[in-house]
């Protein structure tokens, strides 16, 4: 397979994944981890998966200055100036919006005209997708959609237990609108309660969000202009800046000055012409201990240990996480997360895992 190259791919690697720690570390978070031992990051793994159909040259990353160094020595093939580094953390509305810009000035050194043609995929850094041929097929459908529509679209996961840790999307099967198991969307749902999650799945009508976009660069244009003129008006002053040398200069003046605003309140939430596709590749948003475990392969009495050997004695679904070469014996405790890295330890009950950044703030304050 070939990639085409009016395919475009955003990958956000800001994060700093503190509901990982100790493991994940603000010098060095999670997207940079191998967490399975394959050898490949988060992040590696997530550019080799867009590969095959968007160019290595037609990839942008964005992420914190304190990572283009490490993202350059995991992604040798990509160019410096294919790192885009925020001065300031603003969440993911300015983050794409800086993408955006960048990639429409690549667009128009390209003498492209029409930028309908320009499709673009915005993934995060640290997601796991099992099958990732699958996934692809997905991700060129999108691409074809949004190519042929002035039409945003997001990929819903089809559900297979009565999640808490995602947002949901309602979906609109009725709608005239309706093509090729592409749907409008009726409306976004926070995180739920388990009652309120277990109604989303007997329903058949409620898909995980993601928080994987697919869209044309005339179609985002038009949505920053029309919902985030704030923020569209800020890097309007920067054309015929950004891509070139003095961009650095800009982005460190005016990033700060944007809201810290997410697309899917700033957009996703506004738009009347959102539309989903219902998707199942695996896909697991490895944002926390629990969603690693439950990943994870497992003894028979449900302990997982990772990077390490753990021995298990009257102990179950345990996860543990040490350094290399290291050995725990765990007894007479059930349901924990025992993770050490680099002199920190933690020994925290998985339902409490919520609490985790909280421990951090504190470490942290004192």
């Amino acid at each position: 397979m070939k990639a085409n190259q009016n395919n475009y791919c955003v990958i956000m690697a800001g994060g700093i994944g503190s509901r990982f720690w100790p493991f994940s570390r603000e010098r060095k978070p999670k997207q940079f981890l191998d967490f399975f031992g394959t050898g490949r990051s988060l992040l590696q793994m997530t550019v080799d998966r867009f590969r095959p159909i968007v160019p290595i040259e037609n990839m942008v990353i964005v992420t914190n200055v304190a990572y283009r160094d490490l993202i350059l020595e995991q992604i040798p093939d990509m160019k410096a100036e294919q790192i885009l580094c925020e001065p300031a953390r603003r969440n993911t509305a300015p983050c794409i919006a800086y993408a955006t810009n960048r990639i429409r000035s690549k667009v128009q050194r390209d003498n492209v005209q029409c930028t309908k043609d320009i499709r673009i995929v915005v993934a995060a850094s640290d997601h796991l997708i099992l099958e990732e041929e699958k996934f692809r097929q997905v991700i060129l459908k999108a691409f074809d959609f949004t190519g042929k529509n002035e039409a945003i679209c997001t990929l819903g996961m089809t559900p297979t237990r009565p999640e808490t840790g995602y947002g949901y999307i309602e979906v609109q099967r009725d709608d005239v609108q309706c093509t090729k198991d592409i749907y409008p969307v009726r409306e976004f749902k926070e995180k739920p309660d388990l009652e309120t999650a277990k109604k989303y799945l007997e329903s058949g009508d409620y898909l995980w969000n993601s928080g994987i976009f697919v869209w044309s660069l005339e179609t985002i244009c038009k949505a920053l202009d029309a919902y985030l003129p704030e923020v569209a008006e800020i890097f309007r002053k920067g054309e015929g800046v950004i891509g070139t040398k003095d961009e650095r200069a800009f982005i460190e003046e005016n990033f700060p000055k944007c809201p810290n605003i997410s697309v899917d309140y700033g957009i996703m939430e506004k738009a009347d012409n959102v539309f989903v596709l219902p998707s199942s590749f695996g896909w697991s948003d490895l944002g926390t201990w629990g969603s690693l475990y439950e990943l994870s392969e497992k003894d028979e009495q449900g302990n997982v240990s990772l990077h390490s050997d753990a021995y298990f004695h009257e102990a179950e679904g345990n996860i543990v996480v040490l350094e290399p070469g290291k050995v725990a014996i765990v007894q007479g405790v059930d349901d924990m997360i025992i993770a050490e890295e680099q002199g920190a330890l933690l020994i925290c009950k998985k339902a409490e895992e919520q609490r985790i950044k909280q421990f951090v703030a504190e470490i942290k304050s004192n």
